[in-house]
């Protein structure tokens, strides 16, 4: 535990009040090429300072119930902010049912978990790890949430943090401001400096090899159809920028499991099980490919190890389980995408599409200190 002393404030039913400082510094964007400016709500506008504090509460395990874990818990930086498990373990011990997407990009995402439409904004997400009861991640509850804001209020890492980054608020240390400032800050885990960026976007023609310009090639032919739900700059049909119009929520079933008559296990039905709707059965969000390489294991069940076996997933058409509770063909699921239908692949071209997706891997993000723990600076 930090050395606790009162902040500059009066704490009354867990909210600081506080106010009267200047205005937050102006936030510019700086984007890497062929990059668009990222949607951000008008009532979240961007600063410095909102970055900033909200740097600090993604690592800081004060925000969970137990003070066992922090955002940074299930999101490590060289892993793209994924955790590198199948499915995640929350401040409880308690595991999930999905794995932990990666964070890159999300600036750009149209729908912010696996299969949820509703969750459209990054503001609407922060407050599922945080209060959600099933699974239980950070464990912030009626009981304790007061309890948690005040850990925030005596912390004196955090003395005059809350009121830079609210100035316009009266109540600056809130739950609304703790999802604004978390939000702000994971706005800028912005990935683009990848071997594939200096190939495309910043004219480097030998950025890319021979094999990884053949897996290029592959990936964008009408053989794999990769591009049709992992397309555009962010690699992912679910994508929203500062000037979208027609906002796209894609969800694809891709053949994973077929536990009879379509059917996927009992809860990761994906898309049907907000909508109820038989045709939603197993469809899920195509991910981006940014930083594809270290953020495995791969599928919203963290059920494969390895691109190879991802690839040779999709040249399948659908995932054979010959046998256990989930034995099936999900080649022959009735609700798979079109766009799963198989192709006839040779070892060389398995491995050139594989060397293609490591050259997403930007290192250049994955050592940034921009996005690194503050507390172990």
């Amino acid at each position: 535990m930090r050395a606790a002393s009162q902040g500059g404030g009066l704490l009354i039913a867990g909210v600081l009040l506080l106010g009267g400082c200047s205005a937050p510094g102006a936030w510019t964007w700086d984007l890497p090429d062929g990059f668009p400016e990222p949607r951000v709500p008008e009532d979240n506008p961007m600063s410095e300072e909102k970055v900033e504090l909200g740097r600090h509460l993604f690592f800081d395990t004060q925000l969970s119930g137990n003070e066992e874990q922090a955002c940074g818990s299930c999101h490590f930086q060289e892993l793209g902010f994924s955790d590198g498990m199948r499915t995640s373990e929350g401040s409880t011990g308690e595991f999930g049912v999905r794995n932990a997407s990666q964070l890159v990009n999300i600036a750009y995402l149209s729908t912010l978990t696996w299969a949820n439409p509703a969750l459209a904004t990054i503001e609407d997400f922060v407050p599922n790890p945080l209060f959600g009861e099933f699974p239980v991640e950070l464990g912030v509850d009626d009981g304790n949430k007061d309890e948690v804001l005040e850990r925030f209020a005596t912390d004196p890492v955090y003395d005059g943090m809350f009121e830079e980054a609210f100035p316009e608020h009266d109540e600056v240390l809130g739950w609304d401001t703790v999802r604004d400032s978390i939000a702000s800050f994971v706005r800028t885990m912005i990935s683009g400096n990848s071997r594939y960026d200096q190939y495309t976007y910043q004219g480097d023609t030998d950025a890319l090899t021979v094999a990884e310009k053949r897996g290029l090639d592959l990936f964008l032919s009408e053989k794999t159809e990769c591009h049709h739900c992992h397309g555009g700059f962010n690699f992912t049909l679910s994508t929203v920028t500062a000037t979208t119009e027609f906002i796209e929520m894609s969800f694809h079933n891709t053949g994973l499991y077929d536990l009879g008559d379509g059917a996927y296990p009992t809860g990761n039905g994906g898309l049907y099980e907000v909508t109820g709707r038989p045709e939603d059965m197993g469809k899920f969000r195509a991910p981006t490919l940014r930083n594809v390489e270290v953020s495995g294991p791969y599928m919203h069940d963290g059920s494969m190890d390895t691109l190879e076996e991802v690839v040779e997933f999709y040249a399948r058409g659908g995932q054979l389980i010959e046998d256990g509770p989930n034995a099936g063909d999900g080649k022959l699921n009735p609700f798979k995408s079109g766009f799963m239908n198989g192709f006839s692949m040779t070892t060389q071209e398995r491995d050139d599409l594989v060397a293609f997706l490591k050259t997403l891997t930007d290192d250049e993000f994955l050592a940034d200190p921009a996005f690194a723990d503050p507390f172990e600076e």
